[in-house]
Parts: C-alpha cells; structure tokens; sequence
C-alpha cells in the first residue's frame, strides 16, 4: 500500500502534517473520535502525531467522503455491517448513532467514530509453519487460534497464499476463501487487494455458513479458508465441508488452546479429532509474535 492512499483519507487541513517519510511503519490502527485527537496504534505503542489537532463532525464527513470516493450510498450493505473496505484492503470500522428496524441495525446515520485498520501482507511469515500444516498432497485441517488482534488473519493470508503458489516439492492447491469481512483478500470493488495465490477464488462479503456451502457446490476447492468461525451453523457448515472432502483453514478467538474444548459449539468437532492441528498466535508486550503448534491431541509439536 502506497503511503499516499492513507493520507488521501484525511481532511485537507491536516494532510501536510502527514506527509512526510515513514509515519506509517509499523502502524495497525487509525482512531478517529469526534472531539479527541487522532490515535495512531503501532505495533510499538500509541502515539499521536499531531497532538494540537481535535477532531470535529465536519472532518469526520470529509473523511467519509473521501473513503466512499463521494459515494457512500453505493456502500449501503458495508455501512449496514459497520465497515467499509477501501483501496489497499485497509478496512475503516464506523460507530456513532444508529437506526434500527425491529431490533436490527439498518444503517448509521451519524458516524461520530472511525477505526482504521491497516492492512498488512506479510509474505512469507507463514513459510516456516507450513511444513507442520502439510499431509501428503494436502493439509491438515487447522484452526489458527488467538485473542483478538495477534495477527491470525494475516498467518492465514499467507498460508493461503503459499498454497495456492505450490513450490519445488508441492503442487499447488485450490483454495476458496469466504470473506466475509472481506478481511483475508480485503476486495475493493470485488477485486482482491492482497495476494492470494492464483489458484485461489474468493466469495466476498457473504455469510460463513452460505458461502462455504457456495463454493463446495460450485467451485470443487480442496481448501476452504475462513476467517473468525464463531457459532454453531459456522461449525456446522466446517463439518459438512470436511465430509465432502474439503480440508479447512480456520480462524477462531481463544485466550489458549485447551479454551476451545470449553465452546459448546466446537466440542464435538475436537472430541472426534477433526482437527489435526491447532496454532496458537500470542503477542508480547513488545508487539513480538510467538507462534505453537499443536495435533490432534492437542500436543504440542512445534
């Protein structure tokens, strides 16, 4: 991602503050609050590169403008789920005041709050672990678990990515992704923004459940990938998927590993050994990443 596509997201009367060489090394998050200065989030710490400066609503609707490219009706679905992905995959989360229809949310009106989330390809971070994934000409199935925030979606972007590419030894693999959150491929207009692989299709923005029963019945993967499994139907969905032949790439939140024998919903699944590898992502203090593998069994292996 080029440095200037993020700067072009913020108001004119601050853009020179920003213009300058390597503000953008290292940062995760962007938060934008009505009233409060900007929050840049590094994987170092926070800090607040213009400290002077506060947020007003007529910024915040500059913004907004500049994200939907003036066009924020056309991003009515997004809006409704609180996010939209722009150019470079980054993804800006909304909150503010909302509307509701019978309990639902249908849209926010008044966006008073922004989180940018900045993306990341890190190519080649999934290389050394991929070995432990493999089983013969596939993989395990796997689920990469940690707390929010520890990089669990971008170790499964470049495992996805890997297989997809094949090397000397290994054939490349078909590989469907869902994204729901359009946070793996991170689609702009429908066209992926990060590098998948090109043996790779990916179902954007659509419900784990009824996207991976899409691409089973339509594009015969021998992957499905898919981020932040959380509910039962999603569980549901992965077994049917295992049965009919598929192998699954997984995301799911957990403080551990032994955590998930504690979700009603997965148990089952890893009484009958459904998995056979388990990788714990947990971040330090530093920003440093520590990655363990785990079988079947839930031992660790690597």
């Amino acid at each position: 991602m080029e440095q200037f596509t993020l700067t072009k997201i913020f108001p004119v009367s601050i853009r020179e503050a920003l213009a300058g060489e390597g503000w953008q090394e290292g940062l995760e998050e962007i938060r934008v609050r009505v009233g409060q200065p900007l929050e840049f989030c590094f994987d170092s710490g926070i800090r607040y590169l213009i400290p002077d400066f506060r947020m007003r609503m007529t910024d915040i609707a500059e913004m907004l403008n500049y994200i939907s490219d003036y066009s924020l009706y056309a991003y009515r679905e997004e809006l409704r789920q609180g996010y939209i992905t722009i150019e470079g995959g980054h993804r800006v989360g909304l909150a503010g005041g909302t509307v509701l229809d019978r309990g639902k949310l249908v849209g926010i009106p008044h966006v008073s709050f922004l989180n940018v989330r900045v993306a990341h390809e890190r190519q080649g971070c999934a290389k050394k672990l991929l070995p432990y994934l493999r089983s013969r000409n596939s993989i395990y199935n796997t689920l990469f678990l940690s707390e929010p925030g520890a990089g669990k979606t971008t170790l499964l972007r470049d495992c996805i990515r890997l297989l997809s590419c094949g090397d000397e030894e290994h054939s490349g693999i078909k590989v469907c992704v869902v994204d729901e959150r359009s946070e793996i491929a991170a689609c702009h207009l429908g066209i992926p923004q990060n590098d998948l692989g090109p043996r790779t299709d990916v179902l954007d923005g659509c419900g784990k459940k009824e996207g991976m029963m899409l691409l089973l019945r339509a594009m015969s993967p021998q992957i499905l990938a898919v981020d932040e499994l959380g509910d039962e139907r999603d569980f549901q969905a992965v077994e049917q998927a295992i049965y009919s032949g598929s192998r699954v790439l997984g995301t799911v939140h957990a403080g551990n590993v032994r955590e998930l024998s504690a979700k009603p919903c997965l148990r089952r699944l890893i009484e009958r050994k459904m998995f056979g590898r388990y990788v714990w992502i947990e971040r330090r203090e530093n920003g440093r990443r520590t990655v363990q593998v785990y079988d079947g069994n839930m031992e660790k292996i690597g």
